[in-house]
């Protein structure tokens, strides 16, 4: 039997609780009641670990692509959703009939839309990048002002201002 270990990472946007073993991280949640991060220690399991660091990068601005092993748990329709989440290209957004549309089901929608709402791997399976087909930011597990700011936070390092831009 694997023991999960739960470590907790400060971000810019709240408290992130990441949970996993030795095989794969489980869940990346954020945790609005813990109050101090608790970074990964000699015992903690290489995924887990290599998650936190990696989400240090990611919000450093370093690291658009996440590299280690975690593990979905859910429904066939539901694994296909999230593997389709993992094609949205960092930066850029898709519209919940987008990602109907390409797991097979274009008249999905609503169900899609229940699907992110329960994914347990926030910001690497980036639910984030699924917007109204209004271009409106609708509904996030963490907030929608979480939405905003990661998706701002993608935009600025997808599509950096060149220096001509800022200085005549």
């Amino acid at each position: 039997m694997n023991k999960n270990t739960t470590v907790y990472y400060d971000s810019p946007i709240g408290m992130i609780a990441i949970t996993g073993s030795e095989e794969a991280v489980l869940s990346i949640l954020f945790d609005e009641e813990k109050g101090q991060s608790i970074p990964p220690d000699g015992n903690t399991p290489g995924p887990v670990r290599d998650c936190y660091y990696q989400l240090d990068e990611y919000f450093k601005g370093n690291l658009k692509d996440f590299s280690f092993p975690y593990t979905m748990e859910g429904t066939p329709f539901q694994k296909s959703v999230w593997n389709g989440l993992t094609i949205i290209p960092y930066g850029q957004t898709w519209s919940y009939k987008d990602l109907a549309v390409h797991v097979g089901n274009e008249k999905a929608v609503r169900a899609v839309g229940t699907t992110n709402s329960k994914n347990q791997l926030s910001i690497v399976v980036p639910c984030h990048r699924v917007i109204g087909s209004n271009g409106k930011l609708t509904g996030y597990a963490g907030g929608v002002w979480r939405k905003e700011w990661l998706l701002n936070h993608e935009q600025k390092i997808s599509h950096p201002l060149k220096k001509e831009s800022i200085c005549p």
